[in-house]
């Protein structure tokens, strides 16, 4: 009777420890889950080791692989079709072009490989008709280690590089950073008193391409 006691005590204990492992199993696959799908995106994207620092007023040098008018200023929608980040902000970004578009020549920089999407891929993404360029060294061009990040371009100059809003789908009417930027370039004031926040970068880190 003794042992039996024994041996019972121990199958109960074992079946409760591994009751414990495995609710921590589940525990932690959330928890990983959670990170990536959710709390990496709260997070400033990291500031790669080899990063160059774009300032305001820099020139910046475009070939003419844009069908655009040179006389309006040039917003650069940077995109990854793979970034959650970059689909949750495609509504705004629609939003924009159909508010400014007649006063601000907008196109999508993708950041990826021009072998997995074409050009229709992505203009079917966003119902809109733009220019879409495939060349990822305009990120370091224009000082970009993230997506989805605005640009804007005036008079051959970066006026604009940043957020379009602290709130991940854009919904904080306090925070569009991108829009203010347009609305203070349209009103022709040279420099933008914005807040960290409008600068620092979230979302995704950019793919590794090698066009």
């Amino acid at each position: 009777m003794k042992a039996d006691f024994v041996q019972f005590v121990k199958n109960k204990t074992f079946r409760k420890w591994s009751l414990v492992i495995f609710l921590g199993i589940i525990l932690s696959g959330i928890s990983g889950l959670f990170w990536i799908h959710e709390l990496k995106y709260q997070m400033p994207t990291p500031v790669p080791a080899n990063y160059k620092d774009v300032k305001p007023g820099s020139p910046i040098s475009l070939a003419p692989q844009f069908a655009v008018d040179p006389q309006k200023p040039l917003f650069l929608h940077f995109f990854n079709p793979d970034c959650p980040c970059s689909k949750f902000n495609t509504k705004h970004f629609k939003e924009l072009v159909k508010q400014y578009g007649q006063q601000v020549e907008f196109a999508i920089v993708t950041m990826a490989p021009d072998e997995q999407y074409t050009a229709k891929d992505i203009q079917s993404r966003f119902d809109l008709d733009l220019p879409v360029s495939f060349d990822t060294t305009l990120a370091a061009t224009c000082g970009v280690y993230s997506t989805p990040q605005a640009v804007i371009i005036d008079k051959g100059k970066l006026y604009f590089r940043g957020n379009y809003n602290k709130s991940r789908f854009c919904t904080d009417p306090a925070t569009n950073y991108a829009q203010m930027a347009i609305d203070s370039l349209l009103q022709q004031k040279q420099h933008l008193n914005f807040d960290d926040l409008a600068f620092r970068a979230y979302g995704c880190e950019l793919p590794v391409c090698k066009k």
